[in-house]
């Protein structure tokens, strides 16, 4: 009689901790998800303030409108990925499109000048400082998954009920080699 007690014991604490794991791989789920719809709202600023600084700039920029196009449909593909890997990809290939952007701006000195262009140049600046807050905290949320994802015991119950690894939002290999080169400084 008192195996058995101590065996439905055993088997309620198992219980208890198989359910505490499960429901803390959840939370770290819905966590993440959390900090990437933090991400979405910063993303939507962006992409609405980017047709605006394409249209300030339009007039100044005749013979450059490649770039203005690579920025248009990068914003356009950004805006149009499902989940959040694609999101990851297409916004990585946009803040490239309008890196190219802001090295065309420095040869218009009347562009870099002009009110309306400072004004959307300040507001992309702070949706862009936002961004990397926001970005930071979805990578930590991210990490905090991926540890349990990965560590014993709780991978046993991650691997029961298919919690993997998530990616990161991290830039991309071409971004990459791009902010490992050093600035080039030209003094007129």
């Amino acid at each position: 009689m008192n195996i058995g007690i101590i065996l439905l014991g055993l088997v309620v604490v198992v219980f208890i901790v198989l359910v505490s794991i499960y429901n803390k791989l959840v939370k770290l789920r819905n966590n993440r998800e959390n900090a990437f719809a933090d991400i979405d709202v910063q993303l939507q600023q962006r992409h609405d303030l980017i047709p605006q600084l394409v249209d300030s700039v339009k007039g100044f920029m005749d013979h450059e409108s490649n770039i203005l196009i690579k920025v248009t449909n990068a914003r356009a593909a950004a805006m149009g990925a499902g989940n959040i890997s694609e999101k990851i990809k297409a916004e990585n290939q946009l803040t490239a499109a309008l890196g190219g952007l802001k090295v065309a701006v420095e040869a218009y000195p009347d562009l870099k000048s002009s009110q309306n262009f400072i004004q959307l140049q300040n507001e992309i600046s702070d949706v862009e400082n936002k961004l990397a807050a926001v970005r930071r905290y979805f990578n930590s949320a991210t990490k905090e998954l991926n540890n349990a994802v990965q560590t014993f015991p709780s991978n046993l119950i991650a691997n029961t009920f298919n919690f993997q690894k998530e990616e990161m939002f991290e830039i991309d290999d071409a971004q990459r080699e791009t902010f490992e080169k050093p600035p080039k400084v030209k003094f007129n």
